[in-house]
């Protein structure tokens, strides 16, 4: 079969490169053309028709400075979808592009799939509209997603979370860890933004003579030039570990995290954690106004409770910090009741294997009377 996959992130590309993989294997049949990046390249064995490189439009200025350009790419590929009549076109995640792809697939007669959900169930919620009416099976890797869109009749499927397969192949891989020993560690993962890093990894600093009895790693990134970093940590007793995030967090007694992505991976690691966010006041007082959830943490909102502390805005400071991390690390009151949370969470999560899940349902889907 034909499929057209588009990709719009590098996390995106990821994905949709195991699920490529995947799909080979369940579909002997199986062509792709698609828009995403290396991975997906690789995965193919063909180039991509457009790079996600050059849909990278972040923010409201940039959008409105480059609106010919994503115009220009929208009309692009929907004509290349129209021409080369794929069996499926399936999405993953990058909204603003892929609804508008979803609508023209579905116009032009195609069926459409979209895997890695957008966020809308935390923001722009009457976009699950759209996904009702263009989207023909939505495949899901979060368990609260899936029932905000049973709520709203979206055809619907869990599949697991691609997080899993990530974590195993690190177990498996048994690399050296890069992570000093002797003492005790801490891990910081303060984000991978430079704004966020200023924002959020001095209040993570400030609490070091508070715990003279270990040691402070962080989960830094080589996206960032490590002048940023040293620019923050100044003389203090810190080391820095690029790009091995998982070996950080597995030899980390507990963990001090920017919440994201990193909340969930360094719970279904087993490692306890504080949740600290910290934004522009602005943007924070805009996002208050506009983003519908009760908890930032993936941890929380797939939970439905408070599993994790989540320290937010002016809650984010040295007080609190000292106050929680004691509270986590080895003897505190909060630890075992977080790990009996986590072995929960990864009940609800499942195991390892969503990329095949999803090739198995999509082909499944796509081919009905076999």
């Amino acid at each position: 079969m034909k499929y057209f996959i588009v990709a719009g992130e590098p996390s995106g590309d990821l994905h949709a490169a195991n699920l490529i993989s995947a799909l080979k294997q369940e579909d002997a049949t199986a062509e792709f053309r698609f828009w995403g990046g290396d991975k997906m390249q690789e995965a193919a064995g063909t180039a991509p028709l457009k790079h996600y490189r050059e849909l990278a439009f972040m923010g409201f200025v940039e959008v409105v400075q480059n609106i010919g350009a994503i115009m220009g790419n929208l009309k692009l590929c929907k004509k290349q979808i129209k021409e080369y009549r794929p069996d499926v076109v399936i999405l993953v995640d990058y909204p603003g592009f892929n609804l508008k792809i979803a609508k023209a697939a579905h116009y032009y007669g195609f069926k459409v799939f979209y895997y890695i959900s957008p966020k809308i169930w935390a923001w722009k919620q009457r976009r699950v509209h759209d996904v009702k009416k263009y989207v023909d099976m939505m495949f899901t890797i979060l368990p609260f997603e899936t029932d905000f869109y049973k709520k709203f009749g979206v055809e619907v499927q869990y599949i697991g979370n691609p997080l899993m397969d990530s974590i195993l192949a690190y177990k498996e891989a048994n690399e050296e860890s890069k992570v000093p020993k002797g003492k005790p560690v801490i891990a910081l993962l303060p984000g991978s933004r430079a704004q966020e890093l200023r924002r959020i990894l001095p209040d993570m600093l400030s609490i070091l003579p508070d715990f003279p009895g270990y040691s402070f790693v962080v989960a830094a990134t080589s996206a960032l030039d490590r002048e940023v970093y040293n620019e923050i940590i100044g003389t203090r007793s810190v080391h820095l570990v690029f790009d091995r995030p998982y070996d950080v967090l597995e030899h980390a007694e507990a963990a001090l995290v920017t919440s994201g992505t990193a909340t969930l991976e360094t719970a279904l690691l087993n490692i306890p954690q504080v949740v600290c966010y910290k934004a522009n006041q602005t943007s924070y007082n805009i996002a208050k106004r506009v983003v519908h959830i009760k908890y930032i943490s993936l941890v929380n909102l797939v939970l439905d409770r408070e599993a994790v502390r989540e320290l937010i805005q002016n809650d984010l400071n040295t007080a609190n910090l000292k106050t929680e991390l004691h509270a986590i690390v080895k003897g505190g009151s909060k630890r075992e009741k977080m790990l009996e949370d986590y072995a929960e969470l990864r009940k609800l999560i499942g195991g390892p294997g969503a990329s095949e899940r999803a090739a198995k349902l999509m082909v499944k889907y796509l081919r009905p009377a076999e």
